[in-house]
């Protein structure tokens, strides 16, 4: 594997936290994934309250309504309740992930036409670039998605390494 490229990170906790926590990615509340749940029973919650006070002035054919906007509540709260939960999940997992990063010594990747590898203190992971199904390259970050994910922030690499490794992820993922 002659034509074999290296590119060694230089890693910075604060690098991956800027990409993977951005914006309000790690609320709990107000995540892209919980924020249209978490109005949505809010919403419903308030109407429920509000029919609350005002049972007494609906009439028995009415109260039915009761009922449904009860129903609907608790609907909303088990599919936000079942939002944050997988937030929390995906949260636990990447400050996971960033405390392995505190105490790197090696973060390589190594990558030709056919395979990208990466080795993470002697913790090899190999793949072929066909078992990438996603990439995604911004201003910031490349990330692949496949066998293995990977989000290799630009800060954490060489401007010319971050160039060879976006044209690399071109060429091989999103042709």
């Amino acid at each position: 594997m002659n034509d074999d490229k290296i590119i060694n990170l230089n890693v910075s906790k604060k690098d991956f936290e800027e990409i993977y926590l951005k914006g309000n990615q790690g609320s709990l509340f107000f995540s892209p994934t919980v924020k249209g749940k978490f109005i949505t029973t809010v919403v419903v919650a308030t109407i429920l309250v509000i029919l609350f006070f005002f049972k007494d002035d609906l009439s028995k054919e009415k109260f039915g309504i009761l009922y449904f906007v009860s129903f609907l509540f608790l609907l909303c709260a088990v599919y936000l309740s079942l939002a944050i939960n997988k937030v929390s999940k995906w949260k636990n997992q990447v400050v996971q992930y960033l405390k392995t990063l505190e105490n790197t010594e090696i973060y390589q990747i190594q990558f030709n036409s056919k395979v990208f590898k990466v080795n993470l203190n002697d913790h090899k992971e190999t793949s072929l670039w066909t078992e990438f199904t996603v990439a995604e390259i911004s201003d910031t970050f490349i990330g692949l998605e496949g066998k293995f994910n990977y989000m290799f922030p630009k800060k954490s690499m060489q401007e010319a390494d971050f160039e060879l490794l976006k044209q690399a992820v071109k060429n091989n993922v999103l042709k």
